[in-house]
């Protein structure tokens, strides 16, 4: 576990850490339309995107209690995609509540939900998906539920509940509920790993069905038989 976690660690910090700088940003929206239903004080928006500095929210639709983000929820639905510097997430839904004009906690789901973390100064990309994801800006706390799973590289952690510890650098791993799903650690060695994108589809053809000495001699006298 400590291996694998150590490696995905670094990743899932530089998303969280880009994040937090711009939560003190102004924030903008922009729409396609947008409607007011007075009965439940709902604001309706169709075709918007929300950015917060390198912060950007897009989708089909979006509720909101409040305009002013000084204390209202906010709920995505319709293709989601969240950006930011580093990551990239795609989600059928996502409820993001901000307070004091700052992103406190996003609860994220999908079937599954995904995303991308390219990591710093590296061309390696972090892998994640999972049905439910809860993000606490505040506590720095991320909680994978539902099939969750990290993948980097040939290393996999997956698990019905995955916590993330921003602040301590620590993943937690285990089984939710009580149909006996285990964890499940997948950790593939660099020069396995290596081989085996160097070595084609069409190299190990050749390697498991070499030519019979009859193949090859057939072949190499062909032009005499004629």
């Amino acid at each position: 576990m400590a291996v694998s976690a150590a490696l995905i660690v670094v990743s899932l910090a530089a998303f969280a850490q880009m994040s937090e700088e711009d939560l003190r940003l102004p924030i903008s929206l922009d729409a396609e339309s947008t409607d007011y239903d007075g009965k439940n004080s709902m604001l309706m928006f169709r075709g918007l995107r929300l950015t917060q500095g390198n912060i950007g929210v897009a989708a089909d639709e979006g509720r909101a209690t409040k305009l002013d983000f000084e204390d209202s929820v906010w709920r995505f639905s319709g293709n989601v995609v969240i950006d930011t510097e580093n990551g990239h997430i795609e989600c059928d839904t996502a409820d993001l509540m901000f307070r004091n004009h700052q992103l406190q906690v996003a609860s994220i789901t999908g079937s599954p939900a995904t995303f991308e973390i390219q990591r710093p100064e590296t061309t390696e990309t972090t892998y994640a998906e999972a049905g439910l994801l809860n993000y606490n800006f505040q506590t720095g706390v991320v909680e994978f539920s539902e099939n969750a799973i990290i993948t980097e590289g040939g290393n996999q952690i997956s698990s019905n509940y995955l916590i993330y510890n921003i602040a301590e650098q620590r993943i937690s791993a285990h089984p939710a509920g009580d149909d006996g799903e285990r964890v499940r650690i997948k950790y593939t060695p660099k020069a396995v790993e290596q081989e085996e994108s160097t070595n084609t589809p069409a190299d190990r053809e050749a390697v498991a069905e070499p030519a019979t000495e009859d193949e090859g001699a057939s072949g190499q006298d062909g032009d005499d038989d004629l």
